[in-house]
């Protein structure tokens, strides 16, 4: 203890020195900092030779003499530096907001927020507590996102918990699921984002991911945006050589096909026999499909690619016959003497005295052969083909045969409308049975395209109305809804209702689709105020296009406090008006400028002053409640349009559900047989329409 002081004393006289030492050079510190005075000082003994053992036992239990800091006297002399000192406000207990003598640190205890010391706590975390899962548990969590269409939380998975929370390097594998998902939701922008992060990476692309990509363009929201794409992503293909491969070829003709650009399409199916690829089934669907999306002359092109299919060996399958279907319902075929090249090519040259002509008596005679036809037993999935027994029946013409023929072929010039070019492919009964002859079952989606394309007759809708329940076919309310669409824009509205009574005939349930199209029928107030009644009563909501589609009527009938009443709907609802709603109101209101201008005798009356009137001013509020205000037509148009990927940007609102439940979006539609239904009973046409006179003519 003794050997302890010294060494202290020793030491404060030594710093005490150290201050002074600059004042006599450099040569005087360094002597005071001589090793050989120190050595001297410091002697080596142990405890146990000095006797100190017991001692220091003793001391390890005595905190005082080690918390004591050892204070110099020359810290001691100098002077203390006072630092201003802010001041906290006293609270004084005899003021009138104070009850008693609480002091603010006591409140600031008592009164913490839970939620405030929870979110400190886990800042504080430095890392997460969960372990870091393999590839495959992430796949499975981004698979299940996918599959319920949550593709925010599927991508916030590889950016948020992958990246920032675990700090895992997602592989390519991972890209690829996520950039297969935005393709398929159509979120092209950040497909391709995620391509780029991942070549940044230095993982390997494949051909499946190039096959995701072209398809996220062939889902682009514009035409222009996926073509500006598929060109970039081929000259990346180029700069890499890569050579793609047949699914890569196939995604590109669909995207070139999806966008519009039809000739882009074809020049990769030529690139494929350059290149001695095998082209499948999968490849003419999708020349079929990109001849689906040219209005003026898809149905030309349709028809040289099917009779390319069959040359080529390759057998047509349900797609084929589908996509058929779609180009004959939108589809052209272009000027008269492209259409007579075209059957030049696929046809052989018949002679003329073998073209038969039609007349109008044997028009409906034809009809009514058509109606005996029953090409399909009852037999479940076996088609069977039962002849028609009327040796007077004259052929109608099929194109989509291997070796198609004219038949009685009706002049060219008068086929435009769908149910005309069906005719050119055998009609209801020649289409269903090359589909029995290539063992192709039809279901119900194809039987939804061919009342699309049928006459618009009762009597040929009650013939596919039979053929679905001879096969045994279950209906779905999308069949039904498109029979009351198919009526309704024939101004059959009465038959249009009568459908109402076989949807519930087959067990089916009403949706908002089937109201929509029953709007189309709402010629007055009173019948459209009836139908919101029913909806109400089913809960189901109204929406834009269906008051779109009695806005229609509306302004079809000039009926102002129709129009007004639906204007005063839209705004209630607080639902945003789209471009067809905007644009029948700007026709409209044209309509009666113009009118009132050319002094039209309607324009003069009390009513239809006082009308347009309350139209104007509802009319201007409508525009002012929207912010169309002063806005041109296609102005006002472009600014309610909603921009492309705005859906994906929009925050998840906690509370907020989505517009349709998750376990309801996943669900199988319901399907019910149509054996009750009486198609005998069903109401017939008032007057069949006749083929006219004119319309018969020889093919030159």
């Amino acid at each position: 203890m003794a050997l302890r002081l010294l060494s202290l004393t020793l030491g404060s006289h030594i710093r005490r020195r150290l201050p002074i030492a600059p004042k006599s050079g450099f040569i005087n510190h360094f002597r005071l900092g001589n090793p050989g005075t120190h050595r001297l000082l410091h002697v080596r003994i142990t405890d146990q030779d000095a006797g100190m053992q017991a001692k220091r036992e003793a001391n390890k239990f005595d905190e005082s003499h080690r918390q004591q800091p050892i204070i110099d006297e020359e810290e001691q002399q100098q002077p203390q530096v006072i630092k201003p000192v802010k001041k906290s406000p006293k609270t004084k207990s005899n003021e009138a907001d104070l009850f008693g003598h609480v002091k603010e640190e006591d409140l600031s205890e008592t009164y913490a927020d839970p939620g405030d010391a929870a979110e400190e706590e886990f800042l504080s975390r430095p890392t997460r507590n969960f372990r870091k899962l393999r590839t495959k548990e992430y796949a499975r969590l981004i698979k299940e996102h996918l599959n319920a269409h949550r593709l925010n939380e599927a991508i916030a998975v590889v950016e948020q918990r992958m990246l920032k929370e675990d700090r895992v390097k997602p592989e390519n594998y991972i890209y690829n699921l996520l950039i297969s998902g935005c393709a398929k939701e159509g979120y092209t922008r950040k497909a391709f984002q995620l391509y780029t992060k991942m070549r940044q990476r230095g993982l390997k692309v494949t051909g499946g991911t190039y096959t995701s990509l072209l398809n996220a363009c062939a889902n682009a929201p514009t035409s222009k945006d996926g073509l500006q794409r598929i060109q970039l992503l081929r000259e990346s293909m180029l700069e890499k050589d890569y050579e793609p491969n047949v699914k890569n070829y196939n995604a590109m003709i669909k995207a070139y096909g999806r966008c519009g650009d039809v000739a882009s399409a074809y020049q990769i199916a030529d690139e494929m026999l350059e290149r001695k690829l095998l082209m499948n089934a999968e490849t003419f669907n999708f020349l079929l499909q990109a001849c689906a999306g040219d209005e003026e002359h898809g149905f030309r092109h349709a028809l040289i690619t099917w009779h390319k299919m069959l040359q080529s060996g390759i057998k047509p399958d349900y797609y084929s016959f589908g996509t058929m279907l779609r180009c004959v319902r939108d589809c052209k075929f272009g000027s008269l003497d492209d259409m007579r090249d075209v059957l030049n090519t696929i046809c052989p040259s018949p002679a003329k005295d073998e073209v038969k002509q039609i007349n109008s008596s044997s028009a409906d005679q034809t009809i009514k052969s058509q109606s005996a036809l029953n090409p399909f037993s009852a037999n479940g999935s076996q088609i069977e083909l039962i002849p028609s027994s009327d040796d007077n029946h004259l052929e109608l013409p099929n194109l989509l045969l291997p070796q198609p023929h004219l038949g009685s072929l009706v002049s060219l010039a008068d086929v435009i409308k769908p149910h005309e070019r069906f005719l050119l492919l055998g009609g209801l009964t020649g289409f269903l049975e090359h589909m029995k002859q290539l063992e192709i079952t039809p279901d119900i989606e194809c039987f939804t395209l061919m009342l699309e394309v049928i006459p618009p007759t009762n009597a040929a809708e009650k013939q596919l109305l039979g053929f679905v329940r001879k096969i045994g076919l279950k209906a779905d309310i999308d069949f039904f809804n498109i029979l009351i669409k198919k009526r309704s824009m024939r101004f059959d509205y009465a038959s249009a209702r009568e459908v109402l009574t076989m949807i519930r005939t087959a067990g089916l349930k009403p949706d908002i689709i089937t109201y929509g199209v029953l709007a189309l029928g709402c010629r007055t107030q009173e019948e459209a105020r009836e139908l919101l009644q029913e909806m109400q009563a089913a809960d189901i909501r109204m929406n834009m296009p269906i008051l779109g589609a009695m806005l229609r009527q509306g302004c079809a009938q000039r009926n102002f406090a129709y129009i007004n009443e639906i204007m005063q709907l839209c705004l209630e609802e607080k639902l945003k008006p789209n471009e067809s709603f905007l644009r029948h109101l700007h026709n409209f209101h044209r309509g009666c400028a113009r009118a009132i201008d050319a002094r039209h005798p309607s324009t003069k009356t009390t009513s239809y002053k006082k009308g347009h009137s309350k139209f104007c001013d509802k009319y201007r509020m409508f525009y002012e409640e929207h912010g169309l205000s002063n806005l041109k037509l296609e102005d006002a148009i472009a600014k309610i349009k909603e921009r492309p990927y705005a859906q994906y940007k929009k925050p998840n609102v906690e509370g907020m559900e989505s517009l349709k439940h998750e376990q309801i979006k996943r669900k199988t539609k319901l399907r019910k047989y149509i054996k009750k239904i009486k198609i005998n009973e069903l109401q017939d046409d008032p007057d069949p329409p006749r083929l006219r006179e004119s319309t018969v003519k020889q093919l030159e």
